[in-house]
């Protein structure tokens, strides 16, 4: 997974009021929970989040405040309900020796057999819960999809991936191939490539006979 840096600046001040300063200055107020530490208070301005918050993208991130820096994922995200604009992060503290539990995007790669005679893609999880050490979680889950016939489903139970564990529910659908209205049956294609490449050989016959007589 890749890391990006963000710089902060420690919070003297606490509460409502200073926070809806900070945010009239385009800063937004941050936090930082886990382990037994202390919360730490930050903030920084709004350009810093656009990195990790405006993608699909999931990031391990070094928060820098004056000589410290914090290892942490970027936990609940508040937006203003009418600008959209962040009003506050919460990020959680991560350790080399203990499991993480993170939301990882799924990414789908291949080109679906279904998909090519008519069958409909369908993405029913974008992203799918994992558990493992922050050095061993992968920044996407890649989908091979290549061979899902118009019927096909991958479910949880069917991915694996070593030094992580999958939390969601193993009977969960992935990604399936769905009959659509255009979809051409499988075997009406077969019959039909077969039925061609007959008709293609008995072409080539009738020519080499035309030619030695």
């Amino acid at each position: 997974m890749k890391s990006v840096s963000i710089n902060g600046i420690a919070r003297v001040d606490l509460g409502k009021k200073f926070a809806k300063q900070l945010r009239k200055e385009n800063n937004v107020p941050c936090v930082i929970y886990g382990g037994t530490e202390n919360p730490v208070h930050f903030y920084a301005h709004e350009n810093e989040f656009r990195k990790i918050v405006y993608t699909p993208n999931v990031y391990l991130i070094d928060v820098i405040i004056g000589d410290d820096t914090y290892k942490v994922i970027m936990g609940d995200l508040q937006f203003h309900p009418v600008t959209d604009s962040i009003l506050h992060i919460d990020f959680l503290r991560i350790f080399e020796n203990k499991n993480v539990k993170l939301n990882i995007p799924v990414n789908i790669i291949g080109n679906s057999i279904g998909v090519r005679n008519g069958g409909r893609l369908s993405l029913n999880m974008r992203r799918m819960l994992v558990e493992g050490l922050s050095e061993n979680l992968p920044g996407t889950i890649e989908i091979d999809i290549t061979n899902l016939r118009i019927g096909d489903s991958i479910r949880v139970a069917d991915v694996t991936r070593e030094n992580i564990t999958f939390l969601n529910n193993s009977d969960d659908v992935i990604v399936a191939v769905k009959t659509a209205r255009a979809a051409i049956a499988e075997e009406e294609e077969e019959e039909e490539a077969s039925a061609s490449e007959e008709g293609g050989d008995t072409s080539t016959e009738e020519a080499k006979s035309t030619e030695e007589s």
